[in-house]
């Protein structure tokens, strides 16, 4: 892969592989946590890719090959609590803004992607995984709060709602080929090939017409369903108002002590360690 025009932030490296075709690697040792500062640079992300009138299609992907996203930063959730310009908080704004963003937006998954990582995943416009390697997960049951970035509203409109219902209320870890037959992910492919795979779609993608891949996926979401501002909202204030309930802070305190937001244990095997508490 052709690695042009490379910029580097805090927790994300940008690669212009070519004007249409731009890779995204998440880097924020040293477990992908999802922080305040990731957010905010994925904010700036975005305002560059509503604005640049070349691009057709960038590839979301992972530094560390144990997580594609960890999770939330549980000591670092409401610093920044600023809407956006969709008029949501920072985190539903990114994932919005993603959803509607006039370029096509491809998750390249390796590792863990739970709570957050799952949101974002789901609000990209295909999601591929690796076979032997991705792992899906989203365990805010566990903590005692709910979802809320987005991942009740969008988690039905691929799976149903029965296994919506299974994969958030259970908050058990899902291999790659059962996030497949769930609709969860787009493919599950072999861990060797998954590079190639992507690579061949994007460039494929970046090499037709930009107006009508864009004008593609807007009329997509127009017959489509996708998340709506006022649900994430109301979503959103109740996630913040169970996040600070004393049985979520306890478990959090708890979590904290047995290694989470380190490399740990822990960390590798959150949905077992949640239902032991």
């Amino acid at each position: 892969m052709t690695t042009a025009n490379p910029s580097t932030s805090a927790t994300l490296a940008v690669t212009e592989v070519t004007p249409a075709y731009w890779r995204v690697t998440l880097n924020n040792p040293p477990i992908n946590l999802h922080t305040a500062g990731m957010v905010s640079e994925l904010q700036e992300l975005v305002n560059r890719l509503e604005s640049d009138e070349r691009v057709s299609v960038v590839v979301f992907d992972s530094a560390d090959p144990d997580f594609f996203i960890s999770h939330v930063d549980v000591q670092g959730i409401g610093s920044n609590d600023t809407p956006g310009p969709s008029g949501l908080p920072p985190w539903p704004d990114v994932c919005t803004r993603l959803e509607h963003a006039p370029c096509v937006t491809v998750g390249l998954i390796r590792g863990r992607a739970r709570g957050v990582g799952s949101e974002f995943l789901l609000a990209l416009d295909m999601r591929f995984a690796s076979k032997e390697r991705a792992i899906l997960c989203q365990p805010e049951i566990g903590f005692g709060f709910v979802p809320g970035g987005g991942g009740l509203e969008r988690l039905p409109l691929v799976t149903g709602r029965s296994r919506a219902m299974e994969i958030i209320v259970g908050g058990e870890d899902f291999d790659a080929d059962t996030a497949e037959r769930y609709g969860w992910v787009n493919r599950s492919v072999p861990d060797a090939e998954l590079d190639s795979f992507v690579e061949r779609l994007a460039s494929r993608v970046a090499g037709f017409d930009r107006q009508a891949v864009t004008t593609a996926k807007k009329i997509l979401n127009q017959r489509g369903q996708v998340a709506q501002g006022t649900d994430q909202l109301e979503t959103f204030k109740t996630f913040v108002g169970l996040l600070q309930s004393p049985s979520a802070q306890h478990k959090i305190s708890e979590l904290l002590e047995l290694g989470l937001q380190q490399r740990s244990d822990t960390e590798m095997n959150l949905a077992q360690v949640i239902a032991q508490l």
